[in-house]
């Protein structure tokens, strides 16, 4: 588990364990909202060898941690590899604003997090982890801030399949125009942050659901959707025939309201070109 920022942007990704072992992994499920993203390793992969020096983590419950409570974190700080500091929990349920347009309500602490440290554990004193190390307060008035996800907000990504694309022959299409709402448009207009859907084709997968032209997809399956290329490489991992549910962004009396469309993709049609199929 880790930050959905520090994977967000990759090509390809590798993990490092304690004996220096480096295998090839996969993006399991992100979230941009929660800033989380699990990646997973095919355990055929892992040695036998390093099998043996590596433990499962246990997980804590974030949601019975008091404040006052000792919090160790682990990271990467500054590059300089593993280190260890320690601190208490500051605060529950802190909102945080972390954009001109979300918030988020992370654990506070006083443990120093730097950068490297994104994407480490916060863990309690039995050696659970209950939080995912996310950022520091910065500011020359501002000594002992930092934030952390609770792991009650991750467990659900963790058991999400792990995304992989599939042949394109077997590829399953959604049937629809759109174009990313990108930040600054967000912002702008008033707009969530995904794909505006400007057009839903006849014979395509999502004309025979709910889903409707100026719905903006913001998740698909859970994972979020913020612009054309992240839907279109979700969608790449789903075969014909299988059934997603879009979470959508419908607008009613000048506000957005959230659904939920349930979609089962269905095939290209074969006089659709590629601009025309997702």
């Amino acid at each position: 588990m880790t930050n959905n920022h520090v994977v967000e942007d990759s090509t390809s990704l590798k993990v490092a364990f304690i004996d220096s072992e480096v295998v090839d992994a996969a993006i399991k499920g992100t979230d941009a909202e929660t800033d989380l993203a699990v990646i997973a390793v095919p355990l055929e992969q892992i040695k036998d060898d390093t099998k043996s020096k590596i433990k499962v983590a246990r997980l804590g419950n974030s949601d019975e941690l008091k404040v006052g409570q000792g919090v160790i974190a682990i990271g990467n700080a500054l590059g300089y590899g593993q280190s260890v500091t320690v601190g208490y929990v500051s605060a529950l349920n802190r909102e945080v604003r972390v954009s001109s347009t979300s918030t988020r309500e992370l654990l506070q602490t006083d443990a120093a997090i730097n950068p490297g440290n994104s994407g480490g554990a916060l863990l309690n004193m039995k050696g659970e982890v209950i939080g995912i190390n996310a950022a520091k307060y910065s500011s020359t008035e501002v000594e002992g801030i930092g934030y952390a996800i609770p792991i009650s907000k991750a467990e659900d990504i963790m058991n999400r399949k792990t995304m992989n694309p599939v042949e394109e022959a077997k590829r399953g299409y959604l049937g629809i125009q759109g174009t990313s709402v990108d930040e600054e448009s967000a912002a702008a207009f008033g707009m969530p942050r995904g794909v505006y859907v400007y057009k839903i084709l006849e014979e395509g997968a999502a004309a025979q659901s709910d889903l409707r032209e100026k719905d903006i997809i913001t998740k698909v399956d859970g994972q979020s959707v913020r612009n054309m290329t992240d839907l279109q490489e979700l969608l790449a991992c789903y075969e014909m025939g299988e059934q997603i549910d879009l979470t959508v962004q419908t607008q009613k009396d000048g506000e957005y309201q959230e659904r939920t469309v349930t979609i089962t993709l269905k095939a290209m049609p074969q006089e659709n070109t590629e601009t025309q199929a997702q």
